[in-house]
Order: structure tokens, then C-alpha cells, then sequence
């Protein structure tokens, strides 16, 4: 049985999307201390691979990748993982009218680089919280056939 079937309370599984180590780090172990299970990539390649082995609740994904293209990391993410949402982060004012929602079917947010850790948090279990209730309804189904 699922943690959350039985009441309890699964760790959010978070992909973490970032050129910049420092960044990524800050990120990671401020997630990790709320309780959440963070995988921290650079690129496009490493986000790939890890979309092809586990499906994360959601992706905190950099717009302007140093390694590959954030476009097709959100992409490949939507169709391995329809439920998995993506909060995109940039320094950048390209797409700060809100047309990223326009290109990107699986865009929930979008956030500056310098987000205060706690509104990243409450971003992360707000559109997280979707995906990790699809997986114990897809587990259900999927006992019951």
C-alpha cells in the first residue's frame, strides 16, 4: 500500500533543472529539508535520462539551459509524464508577458532566479500536489484491472 492510500503522506519527488550549481544546491537542500526527494541536473541530456528512469511530481526546469534546450526537456516531460507540471525559473524578461504558457503545454509557473526559497516551496507542493495524487489513482486503477 501507498504511503498516501494509507493516510500518510508520500515525499514529493522534484526534478530540479539548473545551469547553475550554486543555484541548483540552494534549491535542492532547501526542498529537501521540507521533506521533498530532489533530483538536481545541469542540462538537457542528464533531465532526459532521469525523466526515461522515474516520473517526478514536478520539474523546477531553467529556461535559458547552458546544455541543451529547456523547451524540449518540458516537451519530453509531457509526453513521458502527461501529470508532471513544470515551474520554469529565468533571469531573463523573455516570456515575463506569460506567452510561455502559450508554448509550453505543461508550464504551471514562472518564476525569477532569485525566488524567495519559501514561495519556491509553496509553488513545488502547490502544483506537485496533482501529480503525486494521479500516481496513487493510476496505482489503484491499475490493482484493480
Amino acid at each position: 500500500m501507498l504511503a498516501a492510500e494509507a493516510g500518510g503522506r508520500r515525499n514529493m519527488q522534484v526534478l530540479i533543472v539548473e545551469s547553475s550549481p550554486d543555484i541548483g544546491r540552494v534549491w535542492q537542500r532547501h526542498l529537501e529539508r521540507q521533506g521533498m526527494c530532489v533530483t538536481l541536473v545541469a542540462g538537457q541530456d542528464e533531465a532526459i535520462e532521469s525523466l526515461q528512469n522515474s516520473a517526478p511530481d514536478l520539474i523546477v526546469l531553467d529556461l535559458v539551459l547552458e546544455q541543451g534546450s529547456a523547451f524540449a526537456v518540458a516537451d519530453y516531460a509531457n509526453y513521458r509524464h502527461p501529470d508532471t507540471r513544470v515551474i520554469f525559473t529565468t533571469n531573463s524578461s523573455f516570456f515575463s508577458d506569460g506567452s510561455i504558457f502559450q508554448h509550453v503545454a505543461n508550464a504551471c509557473a514562472f518564476l525569477p532566479k532569485k525566488v524567495d526559497l519559501e514561495d519556491l516551496t509553496a509553488m513545488v507542493e502547490h502544483y506537485g500536489k496533482d501529480s503525486a495524487l494521479s500516481e496513487v489513482k493510476r496505482v489503484r486503477a491499475a490493482r484493480r484491472s
